[in-house]
């Protein structure tokens, strides 16, 4: 990632963290893309969640494995669902 700091808690093992949930589109820098590709370096098995308005299409080519795309709007529930499923099974996991 870059070094100008703003992701170094990605730069290690993550301690405590367990899944990633992050939008596509986060501004300039980064993509949620890029920045799963790289948590799964560090952390090769850390759940991943994206979630996005118009993103949803990239996920079979872009998205990391075992990963789930919820599209939005969503309830909360359907982060909940999505969570339980990636730390209790061992994928692959669908598109809610």
């Amino acid at each position: 990632m870059r070094g100008d700091g703003r992701h170094g808690m990605l730069r290690r093992q993550p301690q405590g963290i367990v899944a990633l949930v992050s939008d596509i589109r986060l501004g300039n820098g980064p993509t949620g893309w890029d920045v799963a590709r790289h948590v799964r370096r560090v952390s090769p098995d850390l759940p991943v969640i994206y979630m996005s308005g118009d993103g949803a299409v990239d996920w079979a080519s872009m998205g990391v494995p075992n990963s789930i795309m919820i599209a939005k709007p969503f309830v909360m529930q359907q982060i909940i669902v999505a969570l339980a499923t990636l730390l209790n099974s061992g994928g692959p996991f669908p598109r809610i």
